[in-house]
């Protein structure tokens, strides 16, 4: 087995809708080839919008279609892919260069050459795209092919972590190129170099994947993967306990139901999943940074993980995890209530006779919205606003669609989830750099922090370890003292499948998690148990 094979990347998030009953039953016959003891269903809770790269899809290595230069192993370490080896760094971090493998064909039977991966970074780059990740590839000044099997980067300024940025997954120019990237057919029928092929997808019900007969890394034992969209947790828990499904994403709480179960196994990723309440600047309320210091003292994190969590995760101090290399050291904050209060008397923010703060006749008081059918995050959101009466804010929580919620995000209170792997850079400079403010999910909270600011600018720039290090903890110690976000957790992933196969594994994973997170994010080198 080739290395190349062992490092599909986490997965990536899905959006909407239910399905309850349109999934053959775990090691049916099919019609496309795959026999009994061949074929997989996995039960994820959301779908993904678009299938192209071009508008995001896969953009951390994570999808089961498509190949980067470069992708992850399951140590999270960086490898070849398409590429034959890592890139060959010049010009003191400004050049990037690349040697593609021999022999690699797209899903079409076509050849993969350099062409294919300019045409893919210049689609990405061009405003006209509608790919609102495209900050993290501001770095690139060109790309440009040197014949058909080398590729050229560079860069306006040395970017330490770019190496991790070519994980982004190739599209064929000769298929892509023909199109409207915001709106053609590729969107929904994608060709590849992955190691499966997307045959059918009924929205909000299932997608379904062959083995790619093309796949340069070999032939995977898994024939036929289906991904059911079941948004219902304790539906999807059913079906996984019917039989219906073979594996399910699931919550603690309804993962644990599953212990006792021998045909069963859990799996439990760590992450770097985050969640958060977004606080508006713009809102006169959460905009008030004695608010935002008071709520982020005001919060018992650890009970959250205990409770809600049933210990599979952590407390979240920042973006960051308690057990990153680059966490700074201290900024670990107890539950002060009292301290909390503090800060708001000395605001102007006094209490009222029903135990709720004002400031100037103006209560404290805003709404925390979270997303319908999501019973961690109504959990979380509860508990915050439990925890925010004790200080004297009243906040009013809310479920409701996306549809709903993303025109009211600039001002009302979000509980929401973020979180990259791979480098600092990668999460916080979407989560917080004032120009990014208000563009759509990145930087829900519209913070605009000068010192935040020039510090994801010199870890972004700098090429010294020791200088990204303090730039990265200035940065997370000035949250501290301004926070835009309550951090709250740091949640595990958790997985149950059925236990008949084995060389399964876990990567950490970024927030987005679904289709080829957890332990199907290696499913092609998957082998029968028995």
């Amino acid at each position: 087995m080739t290395t190349r094979r062992r490092i599909r990347g986490a997965a990536a998030v899905l959006a909407t809708a239910a399905a309850v009953s349109a999934c053959s039953a775990p090691g049916s016959g099919t019609a496309d080839g795959a026999a009994a003891g061949e074929s997989v269903v996995i039960g994820v809770s959301t779908e993904p919008d678009t299938l192209s790269p071009l508008l995001g899809y896969g953009k951390d290595g994570n999808s089961k279609l498509f190949d980067g230069l470069l992708a992850r192993r399951a140590d999270m370490t960086l490898e070849p892919a398409l590429a034959t080896a890592l890139p060959r760094i010049t010009d003191g971090g400004r050049t990037y260069t690349y040697t593609l493998r021999e022999g690699v064909k797209f899903s079409d039977g076509k050849p993969l050459t350099a062409r294919d991966v300019v045409f893919t970074y210049r689609t990405v780059l061009d405003e006209d795209t509608n790919n609102t990740a495209r900050s993290e590839l501001a770095a690139v000044k060109d790309v440009r092919a040197v014949g058909d099997d080398t590729v050229v980067f560079t860069l306006h300024h040395p970017y330490a972590p770019f190496a991790a940025r070519t994980v982004l997954p190739i599209v064929p120019e000769h298929v892509a190129g023909e199109q409207d990237p915001n709106t053609g057919a590729f969107n929904t029928k994608p060709v590849g170099t992955g190691p499966y092929v997307l045959v059918d997808w009924r929205k909000g019900e299932k997608l379904t994947f062959k083995a790619n007969p093309y796949y340069w890394g070999g032939t995977p034992k898994v024939k036929k993967l289906t991904m059911a969209i079941v948004s219902d947790d304790d539906v999807r828990a059913t079906r996984l306990r019917s039989g219906d499904l073979d594996g399910a994403v699931l919550p603690p709480n309804l993962a644990a139901t599953f212990k006792s179960d021998d045909d069963k196994k859990t799996y439990r990723a760590t992450s770097y999943d985050v969640r958060v309440v977004t606080l508006p600047s713009g809102n006169p309320v959460t905009g008030d940074t004695a608010i935002r210091r008071a709520l982020d003292l005001a919060v018992d994190r650890q009970a959250m993980v205990d409770k809600i969590l049933d210990g599979a995760g952590r407390p979240a101090y920042g973006p960051l995890p308690v057990d990153d290399p680059w966490f700074a050291e201290d900024t670990e904050r107890p539950r002060d209530l009292a301290a909390a209060g503090r800060i708001l008397d000395a605001a102007g923010w006094t209490k009222r006779g029903d135990g709720i703060r004002a400031k100037d006749g103006r209560p404290a008081r805003f709404t925390l919205y979270y997303p319908s059918g999501d019973k961690v995050r109504q959990d979380h959101a509860l508990a915050y606003a439990s925890d925010a009466k004790k200080a004297g804010i009243d906040v009013r929580v809310e479920s409701a669609t996306w549809e709903v919620i993303e025109p009211r995000m600039h001002r009302d209170a979000v509980l929401a989830g973020f979180g990259s792997t791979g480098d600092p850079d990668f999460g916080l400079w979407t989560m917080l750099h004032s120009s990014l403010a208000g563009d759509g999910f990145n930087n829900m909270a519209h913070y605009d922090n000068p010192a935040v600011d020039r510090a994801l600018e010199t870890g972004r720039r700098a090429q010294d370890p020791k200088a990204r290090e303090a730039a990265y903890d200035t940065l997370q110690r000035a949250l501290v003292k301004d926070p835009g976000y309550t951090f709250l957790t740091h949640i595990d992933h958790l997985y149950v499948l059925a236990d008949r196969w084995k060389g399964l594994t876990t990567q950490t994973e970024p927030h987005e998690h679904g289709f080829a997170a957890g332990p199907w994010w290696n499913v092609e080198d998957w082998q029968p148990a028995a």
